[in-house]
């Protein structure tokens, strides 16, 4: 008997259960009644274990949770940041966008806003480089057309890649125009317009001697065209400043790739 009293009181001081700051939990809350026989049925000889398959299946239900809850209640820095700077896009892209709808507040001037960014388009810019190209007889400028229709070709190709990519929709429902299915802008990332209106521009004024008002006149077009894409809803402010950075690393691939004069002059005889 004494050796007996002696493994129990060992065990109980071995169950941290029993030490004071776990006392709280072998306790019943207050107001909840004791189901009777409890104690009865877990200790009697006709209790039976649950399935192996349930027990298994809470098992990974309670591995899982924790872990999806953590997931969804406590993000990253990342993700907080990043949530928080597409939130500050999306709000301010709607606030500028005031020539969105007939509704807007600047709806009245929609159409000349419409007529800025059309001059970023890259079906005009391509028809006008190719008669250009046509008319021209020097070499010099064969060869400065020849690279920038290379230019203008490329932007599309990379613009109508990433946004098929991407598939970023405008801050407005706005269908895209014809011209733009032609040119395969149809998602708002990146700007199109933007892109190849910053290509264009620093093209220009890398290879052209213009006067300082003329050049001012090529920025300011550049930025003109980005923000109409916004005034119309068209894109948000995101695209089209990635649309400028886009753009000026497709100028930097053309100066990389640049064509001499004689493999312009073959490639204009071979058509």
């Amino acid at each position: 008997m004494p050796a007996s009293q002696s493994r129990a009181r060992a065990r109980d001081r071995n169950n941290i259960l029993n030490r004071a700051e776990f006392l709280s939990l072998n306790q019943p809350p207050k107001g909840a009644p004791e189901p009777r026989g409890s104690a009865r049925k877990a200790s009697g000889p006709s209790a039976q274990p649950p399935p192996p398959g349930d027990g298994a299946r809470e098992r990974r239900q309670s591995q899982q949770l924790p872990e999806e809850d953590c997931m969804q209640l406590n993000p990253s820095f990342k993700g907080i940041a990043f949530n928080s700077l597409l939130a500050i896009d999306i709000c301010m892209s709607k606030r500028l966008g005031v020539c969105a709808g007939r509704a807007a507040s600047w709806a009245s001037a929609r159409s000349m806003v419409k007529l800025i960014g059309i001059t970023g388009h890259g079906i005009p810019w391509i028809g006008g480089t190719i008669l250009c190209l046509v008319k021209s007889s020097t070499l010099a400028g064969q060869e400065v057309l020849m690279n920038l229709l290379l230019a203008l070709l490329l932007d599309i190709m990379t613009v109508a890649g990433v946004q098929k990519l991407i598939k970023r929709r405008g801050p407005f429902e706005s269908s895209p125009s014809l011209l733009d299915y032609l040119t395969m802008d149809v998602y708002a990332f990146p700007a199109g317009h933007a892109s190849r209106a910053a290509m264009v521009s620093k093209f220009f004024l890398s290879h052209l001697v213009l006067a300082v008002p003329l050049r001012v006149l090529l920025v300011l077009w550049a930025l003109c065209v980005g923000l109409s894409r916004v005034m119309i809803g068209r894109h948000h402010i995101t695209d089209v400043l990635s649309g400028f950075a886009i753009g000026y690393f497709q100028f930097r691939l053309v100066e990389l790739v640049w064509m001499s004069s004689n493999t312009c002059q073959m490639l204009i005889s071979a058509w």
